[in-house]
């Protein structure tokens, strides 16, 4: 346990905060494909895509991770929940689609597997009616309904967020006021808790995410994703735990002219919050 965790979300305005110089102050929770990039204590992930993304890489075999809906079945249940009526020919015609995305190199040696998506059944119902269409076409459509399966590694560190709290479903939070709430039953302990790249907003026309416009992420000319959400529920855990306090750990703190370094109006009730600057974060924590 510690008395200072520290949650990093991808928002853009972390470019410049080097995380490398928490690792001695605190626990690190992550989100998402933060994992591309650095080694959280703590990967949290809740969409479908970049959580099998996450797992396929290896990730889990070391690291610990916790995945929405991350349901681990016996394998002798595939053909029933994936392939269905799908023949053989049918399942080597959608290699060419990239429809079935894999971890092909552990079928052989995993005793389960986790699968989200649409069963291949349902999906050859597109490609035999897209028999006369261009093949762009067929592939665009079939994609929509792409289907993931993880086999699964022995002794792996993955965990589903139906785990988190005995008697207790996943809450359905955003990834990154899920990896807070983890944070916060991982550590009974804690005093402060980091927000650190949760911008909420942007600066600009266009989506806030260090890694948009990459696999599992929206395009780069994306509009900014509504944040109403994301301030409902981190207020949520700011009202739950009265006893911690929490930073939001901003470029210029509350005193930018921007949408980032301000104060949130939905959290001006919150006792326990308090905006923070990167150079005093770390002049507070010792960091040089």
């Amino acid at each position: 346990m510690a008395n200072k965790v520290f949650c990093i979300g991808n928002g853009e305005s972390r470019q410049s905060f080097d995380l490398q110089k928490l690792r001695s102050i605190g626990k690190i929770y992550g989100c998402n494909a933060l994992y591309r990039d650095f080694t959280p204590d703590v990967l949290v992930a809740v969409d479908h895509g970049i959580s099998h993304e996450i797992y396929q890489s290896g990730y889990s075999k070391e690291n610990e991770v916790w995945l929405r809906g991350w349901t681990k079945v016996p394998k002798h249940m595939l053909s029933s929940m994936v392939f269905g009526n799908v023949s053989e020919q049918e399942v080597n015609d959608f290699e060419k689609y990239d429809v079935l995305k894999q971890n092909k190199e552990q079928k052989e040696f995993a005793k389960e597997f986790v699968f989200h998506g649409s069963s291949l059944n349902g999906i050859v119902g597109v490609l035999r009616k897209g028999k006369d269409k261009e093949p762009e076409v067929v592939k665009k459509e079939i994609n929509q309904k792409s289907a993931f399966v993880s086999w699964i590694y022995e002794n792996d560190k993955s965990h589903s967020l139906d785990d988190l709290v005995i008697g207790e479903k996943d809450r359905g939070y955003a990834c990154g006021a899920t990896a807070g709430r983890i944070a916060l039953i991982q550590n009974q302990d804690v005093k402060e808790v980091y927000l650190i790249g949760h911008d909420l907003d942007s600066n600009t026309h266009q989506i806030n995410n260090m890694y948009k416009g990459t696999t599992n992420y929206n395009i780069v000319e994306s509009k900014p994703i509504p944040s109403v959400n994301w301030k409902t529920q981190w207020k949520t855990l700011f009202c739950e735990y009265p006893q911690v306090k929490f930073y939001k750990v901003n470029p210029k703190g509350k005193k930018g002219h921007d949408n980032i370094s301000k104060s949130v109006y939905e959290w001006q009730d919150v006792g326990n919050l308090e905006y923070i600057d990167f150079q005093t974060t770390l002049d507070k924590l010792n960091i040089l």
